[in-house]
C-alpha cells in the first residue's frame, strides 16, 4: 500500500477519487481555463451534408478523369 493512492484521515486511509482526464486535458494546466471559442460568422456543417460534398467530388474526379482517358486528352502509357 502506497501513500500515493491511499492518503491519511481521521478515520484511516482512504483512496483518492479517481480522475478521468482525456489526452486533452492532459496537455493543458489544471489552473488554466480557458472560454470556448465560438465563431458566429460559420453555422455548423451537418455530417450528412459533408459526406455528401465529398462523395459527390471524389464522384466528379472519378468522370472527369474517365472522360479525360475516353476522349484522348490524356493517355496510359
Amino acid at each position: 500500500m502506497s501513500l500515493k493512492l491511499y492518503r491519511p484521515s481521521p478515520d484511516g486511509l482512504e483512496p483518492n477519487p479517481v480522475e478521468l482526464r482525456t489526452w486533452r486535458s492532459r496537455l493543458r494546466s489544471r489552473r488554466w481555463k480557458p472560454a470556448p471559442l465560438s465563431n458566429p460568422e460559420l453555422a455548423p456543417t451537418s455530417a450528412r451534408v459533408g459526406v455528401l460534398f465529398w462523395v459527390g467530388l471524389a464522384a466528379l474526379t472519378f468522370v472527369i478523369l474517365v472522360g479525360g482517358y475516353g476522349l484522348g486528352i490524356w493517355k496510359l502509357t
